[in-house]
């Protein structure tokens, strides 16, 4: 009898003599993995790691490690052997070999044939256009000169530049203001996606999660600030937000994940534009940076609800547990012992929540995050911001 075998015949009723519990394949070392792995621990879950070092962040923590190259098809199959499950910490894994595990038989959770849209900028704002989603203007550019044709049918420059595959955190994406601006991205011989420059007001951001069977939950429609192109800051729910576009912004994550075939988590960032719309900006199919805030602030964060997805458990509750939640990345800086920030930062705030990744400390590279919540915003904020920036060393009082 087998795993998932045995676990359906104590829902008919039946009680075999010995209950396993699956086994999770997490794709990718970081501290999402970390973070998800945590979240399956009081389920009494099982987790496979295939990372890229033993020194990634989630490989300190998780016992069945595998060091490999994720892109290789034969390290991928050895490491399905025994999964259950096969998800993601990173969209980057091919998606002709996930479509090899499919063919195997191993369920890949999100699917390839959803995974494509988080990987390939160009992929998604087709598709998305397709199905009605509201997006910036945009299409794919040949060369700067190209680019100039497009800003000169888009109102002119500045216009935003990104390579379809492989940015994050602000990498491979570029605001140019002239042709000749506009030379860099090519350079990394992937296609390149022009878009009209934005309006916007702000950036939000709508979690959401999906079940194989179609089950889904939404979480608060949050706030995301941006300091140099990464996730400073994210206030859930968003401050002075109207109902009415909070409701929009959750109903159009929720019909982006039906359409996709989404099963996990989904973050659909988002530009609040100035005259009021919202658009959405991109796509990240695993846990988020802009979730974070879920780990203290909501009665099931965003990694055990994707863990239920992937395993097509029933869905836990989202809704928060203060009416403010503020989420900070800690950010390497000139200061690497952040530990010895810890009697400071605990003392001055005993409800303060840190989240460390277990990272070596690099000027400017994520290395963890800090939560505080309650019925006062400026509080949480205030607190949230000195703790982020005492541990970076920025704030030494």
């Amino acid at each position: 009898m087998s795993e998932h075998t045995e676990v359906g015949a104590r829902r008919l009723g039946g009680y075999p003599r010995r209950v396993t519990f699956p086994v999770v394949g997490m794709v990718g070392g970081g501290q999402l993995a970390r973070m998800t792995h945590e979240a399956g621990i009081p389920l009494g879950l099982k987790f496979k790691l295939l990372s890229d070092t033993p020194q990634d962040s989630a490989a300190q923590v998780v016992s069945d490690v595998v060091i490999g190259d994720y892109r290789d098809l034969d390290t991928l199959r050895e490491f399905a052997r025994g999964c259950d499950v096969i998800t993601f910490d990173h969209e980057h894994v091919p998606i002709e070999h996930l479509r090899a595990l499919e063919a195997d038989g191993v369920a890949v959770r999100p699917g390839p044939d959803a995974l494509v849209h988080a990987q390939d900028k160009g992929v998604m704002r087709a598709r998305l256009t397709e199905i009605g989603v509201p997006c910036p203007r945009h299409r794919i550019v040949a060369d700067p000169a190209d680019v100039t044709a497009f800003a000169e049918e888009t109102g002119g420059f500045p216009v935003i530049l990104k390579t379809v595959r492989g940015g994050y955190d602000g990498k491979g994406v570029w605001l140019v203001r002239t042709e000749k601006d506009a030379e860099a991205p090519f350079k990394a011989g992937v296609p390149v996606l022009a878009e009209e420059r934005v309006d916007f007001r702000r950036e939000l951001a709508a979690n959401i999660v999906r079940s194989p069977h179609g089950q889904a939950v939404a979480y608060p429609v949050v706030e995301s600030q941006q300091v140099d192109g990464v996730c400073d800051t994210v206030i859930a729910p968003a401050p002075d937000l109207d109902a009415d576009l909070a409701g929009q912004a959750q109903e159009l994550a929720l019909r982006i994940a039906q359409e996709l075939g989404v099963v996990g988590h989904l973050a659909v960032e988002l530009f609040e534009t100035a005259d009021g719309r919202i658009l959405v900006n991109e796509l990240a199919m695993r846990p988020h940076n802009s979730g974070h805030w879920t780990q203290d602030g909501a009665i099931t964060s965003q990694f055990a609800n994707h863990v239920r997805a992937v395993l097509d458990l029933p869905l836990g509750d989202p809704r928060p547990r203060a009416p403010w939640t503020v989420m900070c990345n800690v950010l390497g800086g000139d200061y690497p012992d952040m530990y010895a920030a810890y009697l400071h930062c605990m003392a001055r705030d005993p409800q303060l929540k840190i989240h460390m990744y277990g990272k070596d400390v690099k000027p400017g590279r994520k290395v963890g995050h800090v939560n505080t919540y309650g019925d006062d915003l400026a509080d949480a904020l205030e607190r949230a911001r000195h703790a982020a920036g005492y541990l970076r060393g920025t704030i030494t009082e």
